[in-house]
């Protein structure tokens, strides 16, 4: 988490505008450019880096972990990997992962296959509050141990497998824990699977980053599911790239662009990896204007465009519960242009969002509620009921500062935006974790106001 404390508040409609912009980037790719360069053999060198909170974070943990980082420029960094199984600290190093989840799945995943470590792992307030179970489960399938027994929270202590094995994995709707067994599976003996139904198919960059060494991974599909094998104990190469635009990043300024009146926008270098796409291709299915122009395929299997996007009005949105693997960190400012547009709104297999960096919906629909918005929420499913008009009244959109989520302070600050409904974010500082540059985008390209006081 950042060191200063600070709120953001706005009482302005954001004025309509046409504009290009470059969004942060992508979270997701940085982080596992950091990790699996780390057991990469050779220097891997990546350029455009997210420099954020959670960025930073996996830095730090690595480092603890023996691992040399070197800041070239900025956005630039060079790591050099020693192989797998090279992870080394002395015993009960503590390693704190902050507010990071992605780090903290992934990064466990090594250090469960590697034989002689002994870490204590903890994390901040978020971070505790996610049940790790699952994860567990699959990581103790390689060998690892972890103490407490049956403690399914952080803070716990990990032990690596002297004699990790390779196993079978049926994955769900979660990228980090797909990832988290392929990674695992990596430095096993002999050959692991990991099954996908199609239907359901979650976020593949460490399937994509993996294919750049063809005797590691082998993926064959179906009509019905996806079968990926990884050969244990094989090298990978290190690696060189430039990482792209955080498609869910853009999501928040493509919704105040479609939410305003006579605004476009152009979003550049953006990953348009099919199953990172989902709420885009969602909206646009619902009547929003939008376009994705000069796709071409990265060094690492990505797909990298533009998305062009013009302001106007929807449908009332139906999300069936397959879209959810290609889109959780948009739903927060996906249930904002369902309040902003009139209908019944259905979103079903939504579980998943209890255990995000807050429980997602739940906090959503306190946020709404602010604002006159009735909203129905069960385990798996939020129906809201959205209005064309907002009447502002005495309205104030607030958020404490004990919610450490990064989307639901940018979902909030978007809603006060394109309503002139004033807002007061207390602990706004947690966006740092994904999105530095979001006001600075917002202040700057998109001439929205707002104020910043520190405490």
């Amino acid at each position: 988490m950042s060191k200063k404390s600070y709120s953001v508040s706005s009482e302005n409609k954001i004025n309509n505008f046409n504009k290009t912009i470059e969004v942060d980037s992508d979270k997701s790719i940085s982080i596992r450019s950091f990790i699996i360069g780390s057991i990469s053999q050779g220097i891997t060198e990546v350029s455009n880096i997210l420099e954020s909170e959670d960025v930073f974070s996996t830095i730090e943990c690595l480092k603890k972990l023996n691992v040399l980082i070197k800041k070239k420029s900025k956005g630039k960094y060079e790591v050099f990997g020693k192989g797998l199984g090279s992870f080394y600290a002395k015993e009960n190093t503590l390693i704190d992962f902050k507010n990071s989840g992605t780090c903290s799945r992934l990064l466990q995943s090594i250090i469960a296959v590697t034989p002689g470590l002994k870490i204590r792992l903890t994390g901040d307030a978020s971070l505790r509050k996610r049940n790790m179970s699952r994860l567990i489960d699959i990581l103790s399938q390689f060998g690892a141990d972890f103490y407490p027994k049956n403690k399914v929270n952080l803070p716990y202590t990990i032990c690596g497998s002297d004699i990790p094995i390779g196993i079978s994995y049926k994955a769900g709707v979660s990228s980090q824990l797909k990832s988290a067994a392929l990674l695992s599976a990596t430095n096993s003996f002999g050959t692991s699977t990991v099954i996908e139904e199609r239907k359901i198919e979650s976020r593949d960059h460490t399937e994509n980053i993996l294919l750049k060494n063809p005797n590691v991974i082998k993926i064959k599909k179906d009509n019905k599911k996806s079968i990926i094998k990884i050969f244990g104990k094989k090298y990978l190469d290190s690696l060189k790239y430039k990482v792209f635009g955080d498609p869910s990043s853009a999501a928040f300024f493509a919704a105040i662009c479609i939410l305003n009146t006579k605004s476009k926008l152009k979003i550049k270098n953006v990953g348009l990896n099919p199953k990172r796409i989902g709420f885009f291709k969602l909206i646009k299915l619902h009547g929003a204007k939008i376009k994705f122009q000069n796709i071409k395929r990265n060094s690492i299997n990505e797909l990298v465009g533009d998305i062009k996007i013009e302001s106007g009005s929807l449908k009332p949105i139906r999300a069936k519960s397959n879209v959810y693997p290609t889109m959780p960190d948009e739903y927060p400012i996906l249930f904002v242009i369902a309040a902003l547009t009139p209908g019944k709104h259905v979103f079903s297999g939504i579980s998943e969002l209890s255990n995000k960096e807050s429980s997602r919906a739940f906090e959503m629909k306190k946020i709404l509620k602010q604002i006159g918005i009735k909203c129905k929420l069960t385990k798996d499913k939020m129906i809201i009921f959205g209005k064309k008009e907002i009447k502002k009244n005495n309205s104030i959109i607030s958020i404490k500062n004990n919610i450490l989520d990064h989307r639901l302070y940018m979902s909030a600050l978007c809603l006060s935006l394109v309503t002139g409904i004033r807002c007061k974010l207390n602990g706004f500082e947690t966006v740092e974790t994904s999105a530095p540059s979001f006001l600075k985008i917002i202040k700057n390209n998109l001439n929205g106001k707002f104020n910043i006081k520190k405490y």
